[in-house]
Formats: C-alpha cells, structure tokens, sequence
C-alpha cells in the first residue's frame, strides 16, 4: 500500500524539474510489466517546471518511464495523440466533501467523475475536522469497493469530540482529553495525514486552543500536520486576524506543520484585509514555522444557513437543543438578534444563494424566497432551518475579487475546491481557476496554474511520488485541450460535468479517453506512514 510522508528529507528530494530518462532505458514494450503508452507529442507541464516542453511521456504500469523529447516508438506501444494538448501531472485536491461519492455502494458514484472529469487524480476527505478516527476501515472500504480517485484521509476533531463530549459546549475532563488523544493517535497509526479541525462549527467550535493543541500533538508525534478550517474567517467571533493567530500558536506548541484550510477573508467587515493575513503568515514562515493554505476560486462560499447565521450557543447539544430553543419565544428574539448580524456580515439576505435541490426554494436568493412567502428573511431562514440543515445548502456570495487574487498569488498556496454538494466548485473549481484567473484574468500564467495544483501540492503534504512527471513517479497524468478546458457547472446549476479533458491516467489506467470516461476506477488509498516507533506494532 502507497504510504505518505512529511519528512523535509523527503521532500527536498522532490524539488526540480522532471528528469529526463534514455528512451532504450524503457525497453522495447514486451517487458512483464506490460504494455507501453506513449503520450505524444504535447506541451509537457512537469508539475514543477516553469518551462513546458513539447515531446511525449510514456507510461508503463502504473509508473511514469520517461519524459522527454520525441523519440522512436517501441512496437507494440499504445500511442496517444496530444499535439496541441497540455500535458501534465494529474491534479490533486487537497480539501474535499466526497462522501456521497466515497460511500456510494457500487455504480457509477464510485468513479468519483466530478473530480475525475476535472482531471483530478488525488483527493483528500476527512476536512474540516469531519474525519473518522477509523481511518484503516475507512481506507480499506474505498479501496475494497474501487474508487476513481485515490484517497487520503484526515483524522477529524468533530467525530473525536463528539465521541467523548457528544455536543456539549464544554471544555473536557483529564480523562476525556486523554480519551480524545487516544482517538487520534488511533487515525494517525491508521494512515492519517494529519488532525484535522472545524472551529467555526458546534460542537468543535467550544473547544478552547489547549484542548485543540494537545491533540495537534498527537498527530505531531507521528508526523502529521494541522489542518484547519480556522475558528473565525471574520468577524464571527475573535476576527480574522486573531484566528490566524490561533492556528499559528496550535502548530508551533504542537510541534507541527500549520495548513490553513479554503483560506479567505470573508464577508463585508474584512473586504481587503488579506494581506495583512498574508504578512501574518509570512512572519511567521519567516520564523521558520511551516505554514501553507489551500484556496479555491470562487467569490461566493458553500456552506449552510444553520452554520452561516445561527450563534454558537444556539447549536450547544445538538439539534433537539436547537429546535426547542427555537420554540422559545424569548430565546427566539435572541437568537434572530444575533442572526441579524451574522446576515449584515455575509451582505445580505440577497447575497445568501439557497441551492439543495428540490425544495420549492432552490436556486433562490433568501430574500426572493421572504417575498415568496410574504416573512421577514430572518423568519424565512428559520423556517428552512426547522426542515432541516441539510435542506438549507447555500452558496453565499462573501468575497472579494482583490482578496482572492492576492492569496492565489502566493507561493504557499495551493489549488483546492472544498467541493461540497450545491455549489460548482464541486464539478468545476480546476477549470474555473485556469479560466478565469489564467486565461482571461492573468492573474496567475499557466506553469503556476500547473504547479499549484500538482507538484506544489505533492510537496507540502508529501505525497513522495506524485505531482509530478519524473521517472519513476505514479502515472497520473492528465491531457487537457487548452482552449476547450472549461467548467460548465455554475451556482444555478452546480451538477455539470466539466469539458476539455481529452485523457487522464490513474495509476496508469486509462479513466477518460476522449472526454469520456471509461469507467475504470483504478484510485488507490493513499496513508500517510507514522514517525517510526510511535505506533504499535
């Protein structure tokens, strides 16, 4: 099984461009290993290159052979045609809500196309400190079943929480701490990338920054890293600015790599402070911390009504707590004061998009739906609360365009979607990222696009023989048509496939050939490997 690494060893064997191998040095395509393909002909993108080359990359297996310049073909050789194509290592997804994909039984779902028509090979689940602490079932189950992607895995601080505290807004025992530790030295043994974290969400938003460090430590002492979906990307609570100054502090007192998770600054109060968040992060990478962000390209962000207006308090036990607060008259009157708000800050009822489908109310502005039914949309948002949080998905438009150009412009950041159900970035973010912000905006050129997305990422999680086009390297590859590649997928119609991908290799199986896919699911489960000695045996 494929095992990760975090050590800076490791990583630094990783910079550079693709190496180039002899073409005799692959044989003439009858070797054991089977068949050659020979990618030919395409502007190679290596993944950490800032000059493409055009020439052909071969594959035999599930390995990379050769990158070069356009040689003799072996007889016997599979030839793809990728003249006037972008070829370049598969992209990796650092940040994903795939669960309806990863639990899906069997069909079509386990081939994972959102990503795959993307021309994403590698996704990581488990984020937002959602992640099982059953971390080897859960890997084993994916790979059981087949999936089209390959799969990493976070060890999540909601299911830990909540299995020593349920959903009690309270700090834990010495005990339940240690219980809560156990939990995620068990996922981090079990392959675990990292701990995990959700602090804008209940019940993980009731933790204090000491219960949170000592469990970042028990992924530290195992080679993990610290992802976060900060506390505050705001002025929800303690602001922006003191977040990022949490999740630093966490990872220097912990001992470990600090990754902010979808990084933005949201909402109207905080419009164009990103780069003081930037010359926070940057201070303290100064300082030798190790701190990275992935982002997505999107001005509006995908969340629910429940998590975007509700205060903290109203959500401590759980939703039967929820709701018999809501029958409070009084508790009501305070609950909706603080929604107010919590409204203000995102711009709006108009700015609030509700999206889950098959509602009376999908692909409607909150305040269009308050017209409908003649409420208050403060009155409207609760009443779509009581049917459930599920049923009030929404994407809420909350960013700025300068803000999202700075941080995509910086060299710690990497490409992710937060892919979740009701919004595009789900089907589109990859393409939506190189059309927009390298095609028509020059905000980023092409090689960054690439690097952001692939080898950039490989690097800062340790993903040792991926992310790039090298011999010897796992033959994700992706062909892209440069003027074809586009998203389809938009806020009203979140569930189209994304166009322009003309192949993509998984392990060296063919999952789309000819924009269409082939229904081979050849993903693998990805588990990070523990620091030696700090696990049982």
């Amino acid at each position: 099984m494929k095992t990760l690494s975090l050590r800076k060893a490791t990583l630094g064997l990783l910079a550079g461009a693709a190496a180039l191998a002899p073409l005799a040095a692959i044989g003439d395509g009858h070797e054991p290993d089977g068949t050659l393909t020979v990618i030919r002909g395409g502007t190679i993108y290596d993944g950490a290159s800032t000059s493409p080359v055009t020439g052909d990359v071969v594959l035999r297996g599930d390995a990379i052979v050769y990158v070069g310049p356009a040689r003799s073909v072996p007889e016997g050789a599979r030839v793809i045609d990728a003249t006037g194509k972008i070829v370049a290592p598969g992209f990796i997804d650092p940040h994903t809500h795939a669960q309806r994909f990863l639990e899906s039984a069997g069909g079509e779902g386990r081939l994972n196309l959102p990503w795959l028509m993307q021309g994403v090979t590698t996704i990581f689940t488990g984020v937002d400190g959602g992640g099982t602490p059953e971390v080897k079932a859960f890997l084993d189950d994916v790979e059981a079943r087949t999936f089209g992607t390959n799969v990493a895995a976070y060890v999540g601080f909601g299911p830990v929480r909540r299995a020593v505290l349920d959903n009690d807004a309270r700090a834990p025992t010495g005990e339940e701490l240690e219980r809560m530790q156990a939990l995620v030295a068990k996922g981090m043994c079990e392959g675990a990338l990292g701990l995990s974290t959700g602090l804008f969400y209940a019940p993980q938003s009731f933790s204090k920054t000491g219960e949170v460090t000592a469990l970042a430590r028990e992924a530290a002492k195992r080679g993990g890293i610290y992802d976060t979906h900060q506390r505050d990307e705001a002025t929800y609570t303690i602001g922006i600015e003191k977040s990022v100054e949490e999740a630093i502090t966490i990872g220097r007192e912990a001992g470990l790599p600090v990754h902010f998770a979808h990084i933005k600054v949201l909402g109207v109060d905080v419009h164009g402070t990103s780069g003081a968040i930037i010359a926070q992060i940057e201070k303290a990478r100064a300082a030798g911390q190790n701190v990275t962000a992935d982002q997505y390209p999107w001005e509006a962000s995908g969340t629910s009504l429940q998590a975007s207006l509700l205060p903290g308090w109203a959500q401590d036990g759980g939703r039967e707590a929820l709701l018999r607060r809501l029958d409070d008259p009084a508790t009501l009157r305070r609950i909706k004061a603080e929604m107010t708000e919590n409204m203000r800050r995102r711009g709006g009822p108009h700015a609030l998009l509700l999206t889950h489908p098959g509602h009376e109310w999908t692909a409607m502005r909150l305040d269009e739906i308050a017209a409908r039914w003649e409420l208050d949309p403060l009155d409207a948002a609760v009443r779509i609360i009581r049917d459930g949080d599920r049923s009030g998905k929404l994407v809420s438009f909350n960013m700025a365009e300068r803000d999202i150009a700075a941080f995509m412009r910086q060299p710690w950041v990497v490409t992710s979607s937060d892919g979740s159900e009701g919004h595009p970035r789900m089907y589109a973010n990859f393409p939506q990222k190189y059309a927009k912000y390298v095609k028509a905006e020059h905000v980023i050129d092409l090689a960054t696009f690439i690097n952001s997305s692939t080898g950039r990422t490989a690097e800062m999680f340790g993903l040792t023989d991926r992310g790039h086009l090298k011999p010897g390297y796992k033959a994700d590859v992706v062909v892209f048509d440069p003027d074809g590649y586009r998203p389809v997928a938009t806020y009203v119609s979140p569930r189209e496939l994304t166009v322009g991908v003309d192949a993509l290799f998984v392990n060296g199986q063919q999952a789309i050939r000819e924009g269409k896919p082939t229904g081979i699911a050849a993903g693998k489960a990805l588990r990070h490997a523990p620091t030696p000695g700090t696990c049982p045996a």
